[in-house]
Protein backbone atom coordinates (compact mmCIF):
# COMPACT_ATOMS: atom_id res chain seq x y z
CA UNK A 1 0.00 0.00 0.00
CA UNK A 2 1.13 3.62 -0.65
CA UNK A 3 1.51 6.27 1.88
CA UNK A 4 0.61 4.79 5.59
CA UNK A 5 2.70 1.06 5.60
CA UNK A 6 0.80 -1.33 8.17
CA UNK A 7 2.43 -2.36 10.77
CA UNK A 8 3.90 -6.16 11.51
CA UNK A 9 0.61 -8.02 12.73
CA UNK A 10 0.84 -8.98 16.70
CA UNK A 11 -3.30 -9.23 17.07
CA UNK A 12 -5.52 -6.47 16.74
CA UNK A 13 -6.28 -4.97 20.60
CA UNK A 14 -8.41 -2.47 21.69
CA UNK A 15 -8.06 1.21 21.01
CA UNK A 16 -5.48 2.32 22.33
CA UNK A 17 -6.72 5.52 24.52
CA UNK A 18 -8.99 4.86 27.62
CA UNK A 19 -11.40 7.69 26.81
CA UNK A 20 -13.94 7.43 24.49
CA UNK A 21 -14.08 9.69 21.55
CA UNK A 22 -17.19 11.75 20.09
CA UNK A 23 -17.03 13.79 17.18
CA UNK A 24 -18.48 17.09 17.42
CA UNK A 25 -21.66 17.86 15.83
CA UNK A 26 -21.46 16.69 12.07
CA UNK A 27 -24.00 19.14 10.92
CA UNK A 28 -21.32 21.88 11.93
CA UNK A 29 -18.94 23.35 9.34
CA UNK A 30 -15.80 25.49 10.56
CA UNK A 31 -14.31 28.34 8.09
CA UNK A 32 -11.23 28.41 7.26
CA UNK A 33 -9.95 31.16 10.19
CA UNK A 34 -11.43 28.82 12.75
CA UNK A 35 -9.88 25.47 11.33
CA UNK A 36 -6.56 27.55 10.50
CA UNK A 37 -6.57 28.22 14.53
CA UNK A 38 -7.55 24.64 16.00
CA UNK A 39 -4.91 22.99 13.83
CA UNK A 40 -2.37 24.93 14.02
CA UNK A 41 -1.55 26.28 10.63
CA UNK A 42 -1.32 29.20 8.08
CA UNK A 43 -4.35 30.13 6.26
CA UNK A 44 -1.73 30.12 3.98
CA UNK A 45 -0.70 26.63 4.46
CA UNK A 46 -5.04 26.20 4.56
CA UNK A 47 -5.67 27.71 0.97
CA UNK A 48 -2.36 25.82 -0.40
CA UNK A 49 -3.84 22.62 0.76
CA UNK A 50 -7.39 23.12 -0.57
CA UNK A 51 -6.26 24.04 -3.64
CA UNK A 52 -3.51 21.06 -4.11
CA UNK A 53 -6.25 18.86 -3.05
CA UNK A 54 -4.51 18.01 0.08
CA UNK A 55 -7.49 18.34 2.63
CA UNK A 56 -10.39 19.85 0.97
CA UNK A 57 -13.20 20.80 3.04
CA UNK A 58 -16.31 18.40 2.87
CA UNK A 59 -19.04 20.51 4.50
CA UNK A 60 -18.67 23.33 1.91
CA UNK A 61 -16.16 24.56 -0.67
CA UNK A 62 -15.27 27.60 -2.07
CA UNK A 63 -17.41 28.62 -5.39
CA UNK A 64 -16.02 32.10 -6.46
CA UNK A 65 -15.25 34.95 -4.83
CA UNK A 66 -16.80 35.86 -1.81
CA UNK A 67 -17.86 32.46 -0.35
CA UNK A 68 -15.95 30.56 2.50
CA UNK A 69 -14.81 27.10 2.79
CA UNK A 70 -16.55 25.07 5.95
CA UNK A 71 -14.02 22.00 7.17
CA UNK A 72 -15.68 19.47 8.92
CA UNK A 73 -14.59 17.68 12.31
CA UNK A 74 -12.81 14.81 10.46
CA UNK A 75 -11.14 17.77 8.10
CA UNK A 76 -10.18 19.86 10.78
CA UNK A 77 -8.42 16.81 12.88
CA UNK A 78 -6.82 15.88 9.33
CA UNK A 79 -5.04 19.13 8.77
CA UNK A 80 -3.83 18.51 12.57
CA UNK A 81 -2.45 15.74 11.51
CA UNK A 82 -0.84 16.70 8.12
CA UNK A 83 0.79 19.48 10.79
CA UNK A 84 2.29 17.37 13.25
CA UNK A 85 3.78 15.29 10.24
CA UNK A 86 4.96 18.27 8.50
CA UNK A 87 6.75 19.65 11.88
CA UNK A 88 8.39 16.14 11.93
CA UNK A 89 9.93 16.31 8.80
CA UNK A 90 7.82 13.94 6.42
CA UNK A 91 8.15 15.20 2.94
CA UNK A 92 4.84 16.19 1.83
CA UNK A 93 4.14 13.65 -1.05
CA UNK A 94 4.52 11.03 1.75
CA UNK A 95 1.83 13.01 3.49
CA UNK A 96 -0.18 13.23 0.30
CA UNK A 97 -0.43 9.37 0.35
CA UNK A 98 -0.92 8.88 4.39
CA UNK A 99 -4.37 11.32 4.22
CA UNK A 100 -5.38 9.35 0.95
CA UNK A 101 -5.28 6.44 3.07
CA UNK A 102 -6.53 7.92 6.31
CA UNK A 103 -9.84 9.10 4.15
CA UNK A 104 -10.91 5.68 3.35
CA UNK A 105 -10.74 4.83 7.27
CA UNK A 106 -14.23 5.51 9.79
CA UNK A 107 -14.06 7.89 12.17
CA UNK A 108 -13.68 4.82 14.83
CA UNK A 109 -10.62 3.74 13.19
CA UNK A 110 -8.84 6.94 13.23
CA UNK A 111 -9.14 6.87 16.69
CA UNK A 112 -7.62 3.75 17.20
CA UNK A 113 -4.22 4.47 15.20
CA UNK A 114 -1.01 5.88 16.15
CA UNK A 115 0.91 7.27 13.09
CA UNK A 116 4.43 6.15 13.43
CA UNK A 117 7.23 7.73 11.20
CA UNK A 118 11.18 6.86 10.37
CA UNK A 119 11.11 10.65 8.48
CA UNK A 120 10.79 8.82 5.23
CA UNK A 121 7.77 6.58 5.77
CA UNK A 122 4.68 6.49 7.93
CA UNK A 123 3.41 3.13 9.71
CA UNK A 124 -0.14 2.81 11.11
CA UNK A 125 -0.40 0.92 14.26
CA UNK A 126 -3.89 -0.14 15.79
CA UNK A 127 -2.57 -1.66 18.96
CA UNK A 128 0.15 -0.98 21.54
CA UNK A 129 2.18 -4.30 20.81
CA UNK A 130 2.46 -2.87 16.84
CA UNK A 131 4.00 0.63 18.80
CA UNK A 132 6.67 -1.22 20.40
CA UNK A 133 7.35 -3.97 17.60
CA UNK A 134 8.08 -0.39 15.46
CA UNK A 135 10.53 1.30 17.69
CA UNK A 136 12.25 -1.95 18.86
CA UNK A 137 12.62 -2.11 14.64
CA UNK A 138 13.65 1.18 14.83
CA UNK A 139 11.34 2.27 12.09
CA UNK A 140 9.74 4.59 14.55
CA UNK A 141 11.20 8.07 15.56
CA UNK A 142 8.08 9.66 16.61
CA UNK A 143 4.50 8.72 16.70
CA UNK A 144 1.29 10.68 16.79
CA UNK A 145 -1.71 9.05 18.62
CA UNK A 146 -4.80 10.19 16.71
CA UNK A 147 -6.91 9.59 19.54
CA UNK A 148 -5.00 12.33 21.72
CA UNK A 149 -5.33 14.58 18.52
CA UNK A 150 -8.95 13.94 18.63
CA UNK A 151 -9.49 15.00 21.69
CA UNK A 152 -7.38 17.95 21.71
CA UNK A 153 -9.17 19.04 18.63
CA UNK A 154 -12.69 18.61 20.62
CA UNK A 155 -11.55 20.50 23.62
CA UNK A 156 -10.68 23.76 21.09
CA UNK A 157 -13.49 23.48 18.50
CA UNK A 158 -15.97 23.46 21.48
CA UNK A 159 -14.59 27.06 22.54
CA UNK A 160 -15.00 27.95 19.09
CA UNK A 161 -17.87 29.47 16.63
CA UNK A 162 -19.01 27.03 14.16
CA UNK A 163 -22.00 27.24 11.57
CA UNK A 164 -25.04 24.88 11.64
CA UNK A 165 -25.70 23.19 8.30
CA UNK A 166 -29.38 21.57 8.98
CA UNK A 167 -32.54 23.65 8.32
CA UNK A 168 -34.17 24.92 5.20
CA UNK A 169 -31.27 27.20 4.14
CA UNK A 170 -28.73 24.64 3.49
CA UNK A 171 -30.90 22.33 1.76
CA UNK A 172 -31.29 24.65 -0.60
CA UNK A 173 -28.04 25.54 -0.79
CA UNK A 174 -28.35 29.41 0.00
CA UNK A 175 -26.27 31.61 2.25
CA UNK A 176 -26.88 30.83 5.61
CA UNK A 177 -27.79 33.66 8.51
CA UNK A 178 -24.31 33.78 10.57
CA UNK A 179 -22.62 34.55 7.33
CA UNK A 180 -21.35 38.24 7.43
CA UNK A 181 -20.18 38.49 3.93
CA UNK A 182 -23.64 36.88 2.88
CA UNK A 183 -25.34 39.63 4.91
CA UNK A 184 -23.03 42.27 3.76
CA UNK A 185 -23.87 41.48 0.05
CA UNK A 186 -27.53 41.45 0.87
CA UNK A 187 -27.27 44.40 2.62
CA UNK A 188 -25.31 46.44 -0.66
CA UNK A 189 -28.26 44.68 -3.07
CA UNK A 190 -30.57 46.00 -1.12
CA UNK A 191 -29.32 49.78 -1.11
CA UNK A 192 -28.63 49.94 -4.72
CA UNK A 193 -32.12 48.06 -5.19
Amino acid sequence: MEGIVPAPPTGRQGMLFDDDLVALDENIGYRGPIACKAAGITYRQLDYWARTKLVEPTVRGAKGSGTQRLYSFRDVLVLKIVKRLLDTGVSLQQIRSSVEHLRTRGVEDLAQITLMSDGASVYECTSPDEVIDLVQAGQGVFGIAVGRVWRELETNLSTMPGEDMRGPLAEEGKDFPGDELSARRAARNNAAG
